[in-house]
C-alpha cells in the first residue's frame, strides 16, 4: 500500500515538475499534533510517530525522526522501502544537508507552504540557492492522491471563565499590546493554537488531545481580528461571538486569513517566523516590515498566575486519586482478570472520568508493557497490544485535561518477578527523578543548565536517553508548551530555552530504555518556585504538582543513598498526607503500605 501510494506520489511530482517533495508533521499552525485531515506524512510512509519529516525523490524515500521514535519507526517502515534517518546520531545528515545533496543543479524542491515554517523554508531557500534549485512552495500533492481523506472539522468553542483562567482576556490583550508597542510593531500576527486560546480564554477540541480552536489572529493597537469558523454554529454559540464581540474582537473567515494579509502592506508586523507558515511569510507584501520575535504570548502563558496554580493543585490531586486507584487495581488484579495495554489504559480513563471537571485525556496514553516499554512513545492499538502478565514492568504515561488544568504524569509498576537489571535500571531513574525535583538554584538559570541534575547518575553508568528530561505543559491547553524545558543540549533554532520564572511548570521524566527487554520512565511535573533571597540573588526550587506513589518494589535499596532515601521518603509523606483523605477500608491500608518510609 505505502508503496503504490509513495509511486502515485512520484508521478504527481513528475507533472508538476518537482523532483524532490517535503512532507513534514504539522498543519496550517505548527501544532506538535495535527487533525486527520493534515496526517499526510503517516498516509504515505506508515509511520505514525507525533515528530518526522519524509523526503520522497524519483528512486528514494527517507524519513528523518528523532531518538523517541527509532525503534518504532523501524518496525513501521519495514517492507515500505522507506529509509530510516535517525536524527542526532553519528554519520546521519541533517535534512538540510541531506536536501543539499540529493538535489542537483537546476531541479525543484517542492512542499505544502501552508505546513512548512517560514525560517525553515528560508533556510532551504539561501542554502539550496547555490544550486540554482527551484523552491516551488505552494503544491499539496496529496490532494489527487488521498481520496478519502478527512475533512477539517470544527468543534464547538466554550470560554474559560477567569475563576479558572485568572485573568480576563481584556486584560491579555492589553498586555500583548504594551509589548507591541516597545517593539515599534502595528500589528502582530498569531498562528499557534494556544497561543490564540490563551489569549482569548477560548477552548475547544479541534485537535485531537489538545482543546484548541482552528484560527488565525491578527492584533492591531485598535482591534483584534479572529479568522475563524464563526458561522459554524455547531461550532460557535451566539453567546460565545457576543463575548468575543464584547472583547473587541472581529469575526472573519477562517478560509480568508490569507486574503487579509494584503491589508497589512507597508505595516511593522510583530511574528514569530519560527512559528508561522511559509506561505503566510510569501503572502506578506512587499514594503511590510517583518519584526521577528517569539510570540509574547508564549511566556506569558508558560508563568502561571496565582489562580492557574492554585487550580492546578486541585488538578493534579484529581488526578493522582485516579492514577493511585489505578495502581491499586492493577497491583490486585494482575494475573487475576483478563487485561492487556488497551484495556488497562481504557480503565485508567475511566477513573479520570469519576473526577469533577475532567474534559479529556490530554494526549494518548502510552501503555507499554514488557520490550514495548522501550519505545519512547509507543502506542498499542486493539489489534496490536501485548498481553499483560503478573511478572516484568508495565510503564503508563498518561494525562488528563481538567478546568484546572492539564496533567502528564509517568509510573513504571512492577507487577511480578523482574531480573536485577531492570530494578538496578528503576532505581537509577529514580535516584535521577529525585535529584533534579530537589534541585535549588539561583534565578537566571535555563533548563539547560539543570539538565545534568538528572542525567549525570545515568551518565556515570554509561547509560542515556533520546529525550529532552522535561518540557513545560499548558494550562488546559498544549501538554507540551514551550519554553521552558530541560535537555542537555540546544538544538538549531530551539525556542525551548526559557529562564526558569516562578510559575513556570516543567515535567521531570528521565527514563531508561532497553531495545527487546523494558522501559522504565518516572515522571512528575513541577512547579517553579521562588525560595531564600540573599546577598548571592533569589534562589529557586520546585514543588512537586504530581501527587502519586512511586513503586517501591522496582528499588534496589542498595544502589541508593541516605539522600536519596530523605527525598522519596519526604515525596511519599506528602503523597501520603494529600491523597489519604479520599481513601478508606483496604485502599487505605495499601496506601499507607504503599508510600512507607524506607
Amino acid at each position: 500500500m505505502i508503496k503504490d501510494r509513495l509511486c502515485k506520489l512520484r508521478l504527481e511530482m513528475k507533472a508538476a515538475g518537482i523532483d524532490c517533495y517535503l512532507i513534514p508533521t504539522s498543519d496550517f499552525h505548527d501544532s506538535e499534533y495535527v487533525s486527520s485531515f493534515f496526517m499526510v506524512r503517516k498516509f504515505f510512509s506508515g509511520f505514525t510517530g507525533s515528530a518526522g519529516t519524509l523526503v520522497v525523490t524519483k528512486d528514494r524515500a527517507v524519513l528523518f525522526t528523532d531518538g523517541r521514535y527509532f525503534i518504532q519507526a523501524e518496525q513501521e517502515l519495514a517492507g515500505t522501502g522507506i529509509q530510516l534517518m535517525k536524527m542526532g546520531e553519528p554519520d546521519v545528515p541533517t535534512l538540510i544537508q541531506y536536501l543539499e545533496r540529493q538535489l542537483g543543479e537546476g531541479e525543484c524542491l517542492g512542499f505544502d507552504g501552508r505546513v512548512v515554517m517560514a525560517d525553515d523554508a528560508e533556510q532551504y531557500e539561501e542554502i539550496l540557492q547555490r544550486k540554482k534549485v527551484r523552491i516551488c512552495w505552494d503544491r499539496d500533492l496529496a490532494e489527487k492522491i488521498w481520496l478519502d481523506r478527512p475533512k477539517l472539522v470544527h468543534h464547538p468553542v466554550f470560554r474559560l471563565e477567569e475563576c479558572y483562567s485568572g485573568e480576563g482576556t481584556a486584560s491579555k490583550i492589553a498586555r500583548v499590546r504594551e509589548k507591541m508597542e516597545s517593539e515599534g510593531a502595528d500589528a502582530h500576527i498569531l498562528a499557534t493554537l494556544d497561543d490564540i486560546a490563551w489569549l482569548l480564554n477560548i477552548r475547544g477540541n479541534d485537535v485531537e488531545s489538545c482543546p484548541v480552536v482552528l484560527a488565525f489572529c491578527i492584533i492591531t493597537m485598535e482591534q483584534v481580528f479572529l479568522f475563524a469558523d464563526s458561522e459554524n454554529q455547531n461550532a460557535w454559540s451566539y453567546e460565545m461571538k457576543q463575548y468575543l464581540k464584547e472583547m473587541g474582537v472581529t469575526f472573519l473567515n477562517y478560509d480568508d486569513f490569507y486574503g487579509y494579509l494584503s491589508k497589512l502592506q507597508n505595516k511593522r508586523i510583530l511574528l514569530c517566523k519560527a512559528r508561522i507558515s511559509c506561505r503566510l511569510s510569501k503572502e506578506l507584501l512587499p514594503g511590510t516590515q517583518i519584526i521577528d520575535r517569539p510570540n509574547p504570548t508564549s511566556l506569558m502563558k508558560a508563568v502561571k498566575n496565582q489562580t492557574e496554580i492554585e487550580n492546578l493543585r486541585k488538578a493534579h490531586l484529581k488526578d493522582g486519586i485516579a492514577v493511585t486507584r489505578f495502581m491499586y487495581w492493577l497491583k490486585q488484579n494482575v494475573g487475576k482478570i483478563p487485561m492487556d495495554e488497551v484495556s488497562v489504559a481504557e480503565f485508567l480513563e475511566s477513573l479520570r472520568r469519576k473526577e469533577q471537571d475532567f474534559i479529556e485525556s490530554s494526549f494518548d496514553t502510552i501503555c507499554a508493557y514488557g520490550a514495548n516499554g522501550a519505545i519512547i512513545h509507543y502506542s498499542a492499538s486493539p489489534d496490536a497490544c501485548a498481553e499483560i502478565k503478573p511478572e516484568g514492568l508495565l510503564m503508563v504515561d498518561s494525562g488528563g485535561h481538567y478546568l484546572q488544568g492539564s496533567t502528564d504524569v509517568t509510573r513504571t509498576f512492577v507487577l511480578g518477578p523482574v531480573t536485577e537489571e531492570m530494578k538496578n535500571h528503576f532505581t537509577l531513574v529514580l535516584r535521577a527523578m529525585l535529584s533534579l525535583k530537589t534541585s535549588r538554584f539561583l534565578y537566571g538559570c535555563r533548563g539547560v543548565n539543570l539538565d545534568i541534575k538528572a542525567r549525570e547518575v545515568l551518565w556515570e553508568q554509561g547509560l542515556d536517553y533520546k529525550h529532552g528530561t522535561g518540557h513545560g505543559v499548558g494550562y488546559l491547553l498544549n501538554v507540551h508548551e514551550g519554553p521552558n524545558s530541560f535537555r542537555w543540549k540546544l538544538m538549531p533554532n530551539y525556542q525551548d530555552n526559557a529562564v526558569l520564572e516562578e510559575g513556570m511548570v516543567t515535567t521531570d521524566e528521565p527514563g531508561i530504555y532497553i531495545e527487546g527487554s523494558h522501559g522504565i520512565r518516572i515522571e512528575n511535573e513541577l512547579l517553579c518556585r521562588k525560595g531564600t533571597k540573599n546577598e548571592y540573588g533569589q534562589f529557586m526550587y520546585f514543588e512537586d504538582l504530581t501527587c502519586v506513589p512511586i513503586d517501591l518494589d522496582g528499588v534496589e535499596l542498595s544502589l541508593l543513598g541516605e539522600v536519596d532515601k530523605k527525598r522519596l521518603n519526604a515525596y511519599h509523606q506528602e503523597v501520603y498526607e494529600r491523597l489519604a483523605p479520599y481513601f478508606q477500608g483496604e485502599e487505605l491500608v495499601w496506601l499507607r503500605h504503599t508510600t512507607r518510609e524506607i
